[in-house]
């Protein structure tokens, strides 16, 4: 039987903030309307996903800043910035200004890499530096430190009449570094997260190690306890789940065809890396709880970042996050937030 003596502590979402590339504010204003209602609801956090050159959500940290200003307790983070796309001494300067504008709220999710069809951008991006730029885990590094006040130069201080310099990045928000967290998709990065300090994002997707099964809850289950054997501490798990409490019969009828569209990706290991996909879930609260109750991967969290669909409209979306924060997450033991 499922071991449900850890309730869920902490229940979030995630969206990609979809738009219409030829009216692209309602999109936007929808986006911030739905973080508006997750805080109504007492969720704990939103998550916003970072798409390049596509029609959701490119700068996660505008959006984020627009949020601070219309929530006043709902944390705010990205899942995730690739930072093959990012200066990391540009972005420690946006996250910190924004988190001081937040209060302190923002976590964010970052992953490392070669960036998405690269070959196809690459004479944007880096027009001069294409062939020399790091993409590893030291540019995790690097922002880390920019982000805990790391010195950046030795100039400093007043200089001539008005200009005052400061030898670190600027504003310095006490606290942002602590809560850097690393998309991790291997045993390895996972592992590595919990030895450099960072809180660890696992999403629908991960690759198993050359001698593992191809199970995608036991895969993830052992990351994420390799991670906290590494020292990490804080883990959460963002599976799709769509609940139908309140749904429609056109709508539970769209959301099940959903669903059925990407099964097919779940049935084996995709790709060179053998990577693996996890079933969405769809159905009653109640029953999505019973499946993720039994899901080796949920049961080593007690924090979630539930991922939204990529293609609804705005009434799914506020109805599938009602019945997430009314019916999906206290069958899971979780408690809303507070204002």
């Amino acid at each position: 039987m499922p071991d449900r003596s850890r309730p869920l502590r902490r229940l979030g979402f995630l969206t990609i903030g979809l738009f219409d590339p030829a009216d692209p504010g309602p999109g936007h204003e929808a986006t911030l309307s739905l973080i508006e209602l997750g805080e109504e609801l007492g969720l704990d956090s939103a998550w916003l996903r970072h798409r390049h050159l596509q029609f959701g959500i490119s700068s996660p940290i505008a959006v984020m800043a627009a949020a601070s200003q219309r929530t006043s307790r709902i944390e705010l983070g990205t899942a995730v910035t690739p930072l093959g796309w990012e200066n990391p001494l540009r972005l420690a300067e946006d996250l910190a200004t924004v988190d001081v504008l937040a209060g302190g709220r923002i976590n964010p999710g970052v992953s490392v890499g070669t960036p998405m069809q690269y070959d196809t951008v690459r004479h944007a991006l880096y027009p001069d530096t294409a062939e020399v730029e790091d993409f590893s885990k030291a540019r995790v590094e690097r922002l880390a430190r920019l982000l805990a006040g790391e010195r950046v130069r030795e100039l400093e201080g007043k200089q001539g009449v008005v200009e005052e310099y400061s030898a670190r990045v600027e504003p310095h928000s006490p606290g942002l570094r602590e809560r850097l967290w690393y998309g991790a998709g291997s045993l390895e990065s996972a592992v590595w997260a919990g030895e450099h300090g960072l809180h660890l994002l696992s999403s629908s997707v991960i690759f198993p190690g050359p001698d593992e099964e191809p199970d995608f809850a036991a895969v993830q289950a052992a990351q994420i306890r390799a991670f906290r054997a590494a020292g990490g501490t804080r883990a959460s798990q963002g599976l799709v789940v769509i609940p139908t409490d309140s749904a429609s019969a056109a709508q539970e009828e769209r959301y099940r065809a959903y669903v059925a569209e990407r099964l097919p990706r779940t049935r084996a290991p995709q790709g060179p890396r053998g990577m693996l996909f996890a079933p969405d879930l769809v159905g009653t609260s109640e029953e999505i709880a019973e499946q993720l109750w039994a899901h080796a991967g949920f049961r080593e969290v007690d924090e979630v970042a539930f991922a939204l669909p990529f293609s609804f409209a705005p009434e799914d979306y506020a109805g599938i996050l009602t019945d997430i924060a009314t019916r999906l997450g206290p069958a899971l033991g979780w408690t809303p937030a507070q204002d």
